[in-house]
């Protein structure tokens, strides 16, 4: 607990604590914190494509566009993998970013049944865009932490996540 009486986390943990003896309730001090930061990385995230008046599934599409490097085109599929979303979902997705001007379909040179989604100039500046501001709020989020502890946590994350990503 942290000499100033501890955070909200703290808090809750003893109260566990005192009402359920009988229940080790340490994982709490680390996934709680991570909820809450979960929460207000979706707040910065979700005012960050804000201001370019983008959904988070729309810089989750156009960022896999982008980050595929030129001629920033995938297929379908390769979406599908890269945001984590039914196939239908993305065919709605697509569609809606096309309406917006934001990508196009053109055929799969390889595949004659196959198409292939394209980042358009103004996907590309508002993803960009939108990128650039997320990253500042992020860093604006990770203000409290030396670029040592940054590391450090971010290690610690990696080996978090690694049995969900294999």
């Amino acid at each position: 607990m942290a000499a100033t009486g501890g955070d909200e986390v703290d808090r809750i943990v003893a109260a566990w604590a005192r009402e359920r003896p009988d229940l080790d309730a340490g994982p709490l001090h680390v996934l709680s914190r991570i909820s809450r930061l979960a929460r207000h990385l979706d707040l910065a995230r979700s005012a960050a494509f804000a201001e370019h008046y983008l959904d988070s599934w729309e810089f989750d599409v156009l960022s896999a566009l982008r980050r595929s490097g030129e001629p920033y085109e995938l297929s379908p599929g390769q979406l599908v993998t890269q945001t984590l979303v039914t196939s239908g979902t993305m065919t709605n997705r697509v569609d809606r970013l096309v309406t917006r001007g934001y990508v196009v379909r053109h055929p799969d040179p390889h595949d004659r049944r196959g198409v292939i989604v394209a980042l358009t100039p103004a996907g590309r500046e508002v993803v960009d865009a939108a990128l650039s501001d997320l990253l500042d709020r992020e860093r604006g989020l990770l203000a409290g932490l030396s670029a040592a502890e940054q590391l450090r946590l971010s290690g610690t994350l990696r080996s978090l996540l690694g049995p969900f990503d294999s």
